[in-house]
């Protein structure tokens, strides 16, 4: 039982949510269970009495190689950025490759996420990508890790499951799909085609940039389709992963 503050194994824990590496931090059970359905390589697991009596920690524990480390509730909080992880959490190995790691097409639709720097937006954007069915969401350099322990939390799971490539320039995307011959697509505030009227059959690359920047000057540049969603005044804009969950369904639709 681990009921220090000054335990090492806690101050380890701490330096994953630098999120730097290949290691991560899983926070809550429900992360911790997508990782071992996933077939996740969870390399420790820290878990409070409490959990380990419940109904749910009795069924999820026992699917554990090896049982898992106990800590005092209040240790295992101040390891988090959840307001709460219920009770266990968990180091897992998700090791994030570049642009080779992307899968041949399937659907023919992916994503570029260009130095987008919230990992919640980050999360909530792999999780609307694993909704539509994207063959896998590449970030260009400088985005947030997808391993930041927020991102892991707001993708509910996606993070886990969906092929991610980090540190992918546009050229390079560009080379790997070649053989798919995708356009590249944007979304524009204003001046770009109408979204329900736009043509969005695949094979697309969708490029998303971080709100208040925005897309890179060389990607505007290279999308060879620009949509704009039409709104009702006074409204100007979308936050950036509601604008990309609304035109990935359109697309999903056009796909038939």
């Amino acid at each position: 039982m681990i009921s220090s503050p000054k335990n090492p194994r806690l101050k380890d824990i701490r330096r994953l949510k630098r999120c730097k590496g290949e290691r991560a931090l899983l926070e809550g059970p429900h992360l911790v269970g997508e990782a071992l359905r996933a077939g996740i390589v969870v390399e420790e697991v820290l878990a409070t009495a409490e959990f380990g009596a419940s109904a749910l920690g009795t069924e999820l524990l026992s699917r554990l190689a090896s049982p898992p480390t106990m800590i005092e509730g209040r240790l295992l909080n101040s390891l988090t950025d959840a307001d709460s992880p219920r009770g266990l959490i968990a180091v897992a190995r998700l090791p994030r490759g570049g642009v080779e790691s992307l899968p041949a097409p399937h659907t023919g639709l992916w994503i570029y996420a260009d130095a987008l720097q919230d990992p919640g937006n980050l999360g909530a954007l792999a999780r609307v990508a694993e909704a539509v069915g994207v063959d896998g969401l590449a970030l260009s350099p400088g985005t947030v890790h997808p391993n930041h322990p927020r991102a892991l939390r707001a993708s509910a799971g996606s993070l886990l499951r969906l092929p991610v490539a980090r540190n992918v320039e546009a050229s390079a995307l560009d080379d790997h799909l070649s053989p798919a011959h995708p356009r590249w697509a944007c979304l524009a505030t204003r001046g770009g085609t109408d979204l329900y009227s736009a043509d969005l059959r695949p094979p697309l690359i969708l490029a998303v940039g971080a709100e208040g920047p925005g897309l890179d000057a060389g990607l505007l540049e290279r999308a060879e389709l620009k949509i704009s969603i039409p709104l009702a005044p006074p409204v100007e804009s979308l936050n950036a992963t509601v604008a990309v969950a609304v035109a990935l369904f359109e697309i999903v639709r056009h796909k038939g």
